[in-house]
């Protein structure tokens, strides 16, 4: 298993280690729920240095990763950053990533399960001159989130982070280590996340913590970023989305820019439109306190309709809610329906994604 340029620092803080995605990575540190709550109130600090970086150089780069990522890469500007997916040709998600539009290249930040299989897709799929490298081993990634991130970033850098623009990044230094500094993150809050050459990982982590004492950061493992992120509905790759699934039943038609773009997946996505779609994934909140978990089958009326992808309690809202896909048109807001969990059916309600913004819940 591989370690990140963190791992001792997850030991010095009593990091619950776990493997993950060929790596070993904190899970926790000293609760999920006071994790979460930290991220949510004031701020929690995250290692996510097992994500993987592509960078694609050379003077077919841009149509090239127009070709293999399905929004339109060519409305970026030079440090701006674009959440996609790239696909199969049969419409199914290879991946969601982020691409960074750099000075003269863009770095693709995929998911740490996927990583492999990303390097060799991209460049089965290569084409004109361009110049593909793996950069995963040449980078940490630190996410500082919570409502209190910029108060630190302020405090450790020369610029004023407040002119980072969410989803635009920005080259800085701390402490004379040059970094990618990103507005950017899988929570829901403010945050940053900062990426740089792995000698310095634990030197900025050591800053990051000792300079949001005043707001008590603590450390968030797995455990408290999953839950985050499936409060705000956004997927987690494996779960809710996969090769058999496609953009168009995640409910992601907004990272689909085809009109006068040519991409990977493209035509069977335009011939699923046209036919229309059988599923969608919904937001699920359960009636009682039992927690739904990933495979758990939906049914309405005795008849399976769908299946569980992402399931857990939310100490934020304080009752489980989930993820799945269900068939229409049982997709919509208000639905009853009924989740089998151990040889019983409990009752669930279809509601509206994020399950929380802004300190509510959104029905």
């Amino acid at each position: 298993m591989k370690k990140t340029p963190l791992y001792k620092k997850h030991i010095e803080c009593n990091g619950k280690m776990v493997e993950f995605a060929d790596f070993i990575m904190p899970i926790q540190y000293s609760s999920i729920i006071k994790e979460i709550k930290a991220v949510r109130n004031s701020i929690g600090l995250f290692d996510v240095s097992h994500m993987g970086e592509i960078e694609v150089s050379g003077a077919d780069a841009l149509d090239f990763v127009n070709w293999i990522t399905t929004n339109d890469v060519s409305s970026l500007k030079t440090w701006q950053i674009q959440y996609t997916t790239m696909l199969y040709p049969d419409g199914g998600i290879v991946d969601d990533l982020l691409v960074y539009r750099l000075p003269e290249r863009f770095l693709l930040v995929v998911n740490a399960s996927n990583h492999n299989k990303d390097v060799e897709w991209i460049r089965e799929n290569k084409k004109g001159d361009i110049d593909i490298r793996d950069r995963a081993d040449d980078y940490f990634q630190i996410a500082l989130q919570g409502p209190e991130a910029e108060k630190i970033i302020k405090r450790i850098i020369k610029g004023d982070p407040a002119k980072i623009k969410f989803y635009w990044a920005t080259e800085e230094e701390i402490e004379g280590n040059k970094v990618i500094l990103s507005r950017t993150g899988y929570t829901g809050e403010d945050g940053f996340e900062i990426y740089g050459n792995p000698s310095s990982g634990p030197e900025i982590w050591d800053i990051l913590m000792e300079e949001g004492e005043k707001e008590d950061i603590i450390p968030c493992g797995l455990g408290s970023r999953d839950i985050l992120r499936l409060e705000m509905g956004y997927c987690l790759y494996g779960n809710d989305i996969t090769k058999d699934t496609t953009p168009l039943e995640a409910g992601l038609a907004w990272l689909l820019k085809m009109e006068n773009n040519e991409f990977i997946g493209k035509e069977s996505l335009v011939k699923q439109k046209k036919e229309g779609i059988t599923r969608r994934l919904v937001g699920i909140q359960i009636k009682d306190r039992t927690i739904p978990r990933h495979g758990y089958l939906i049914y309405k009326d005795g008849n399976r309709i769908g299946e569980i992808t992402s399931g857990s309690h939310s100490p934020i809202l304080n009752h489980p809610i989930a993820m799945g896909y269900v068939d229409k048109p049982y997709n919509k807001k208000g639905t009853i329906i009924e989740i089998e969990v151990r040889d019983r059916l409990i009752e669930a309600e279809v509601v509206s994604l994020p399950f929380w913004k802004n300190g509510t819940l959104k029905r």
